[in-house]
């Protein structure tokens, strides 16, 4: 049977965005933005590379930048 590689890796990022929530109390908006831009960065890179693991984690790594980058300014307003 062959499971498809992305809903494999929006799998394994949805639970590792809950086990982090989870472990965490009051979260900044720096942290919630660098974790779900990381799980969507990595999503968005697998989907664009066929499933690479570089360009998931190449997509992470951006979606964790701008995500921490956006909730900074947030956090400054």
């Amino acid at each position: 049977m062959n499971t498809p590689r992305p809903n494999f890796l929006a799998t394994c990022a949805l639970l590792a965005t809950l086990g982090m929530a989870g472990c965490s109390t009051n979260p900044s908006k720096q942290e919630i933005g660098m974790v779900t831009g990381a799980v969507v960065g990595g999503i968005v890179g697998s989907s664009l590379t066929g499933g690479s693991g570089t360009g998931t984690v190449a997509g992470a790594a951006a979606g964790s930048y701008i995500g921490h980058r956006i909730g900074r300014e947030l956090e400054r307003k």
